[in-house]
């Protein structure tokens, strides 16, 4: 009798970059939604890893929503904001840059699954993609059109617009 195959999953949110793909659409999606649908998606997925990163104004921001994350299975990685000055625009911007940390824990945690589900549209991620890709590891993005760059799209395996799994993963009022 032959082993059947399970797909080990794991899920990288890039919290930032998404919370603007979610305001540029309209809605916000629920992050037990999100794990419960990559998981029914594909019959036999097992969930290896949740990872959710987001940039905070002070180490008390966004207190209940990561304490909320973590409950849900999430490994919720944090950097404080910097401060940047555009000296186009005139204008200042906040921004945490968690790319790195992203790419590490993907790296890190590499042996622990088959599969991908990257929320980002960040095209700093097409190297990191590529040499997953060469592992023989599954890469599915998710993002937002206008908000996913090309280099990250042509780089993955399967893209998924955010609008097109909407009644999925949607935050429903309670």
């Amino acid at each position: 009798m032959a082993a059947r195959m399970l797909n080990r999953l794991s899920i990288f949110i890039d919290g930032n970059n998404m919370f603007y793909a979610q305001q540029k659409n309209g809605w916000f999606f629920d992050p037990k939604r999100v794990l419960e649908y990559f998981l029914k998606e594909i019959e036999g997925n097992v969930l290896g890893n949740a990872f959710w990163y987001t940039g905070l104004k002070d180490p008390q921001d966004q207190r209940a929503f990561r304490d909320a994350l973590i409950s849900l299975g999430y490994t919720v990685r944090t950097k404080v904001l910097k401060e940047y000055y555009d000296d186009t625009s005139g204008r200042y911007s906040q921004k945490a840059n968690l790319d790195i940390e992203i790419v590490v824990d993907m790296f890190n945690t590499v042996d622990q699954y088959d599969r991908v589900v990257l929320f980002s549209g960040d095209g700093d991620f097409e190297r990191a993609i590529e040499l997953l890709r060469s592992k023989s590891t599954h890469i599915t993005v998710v993002s937002t059109e206008g908000m996913i760059a090309r280099e990250l799209r042509n780089v993955t395996d399967r893209y998924i617009d955010l609008n097109s799994i909407r009644r999925h993963i949607e935050k429903l009022d309670s």
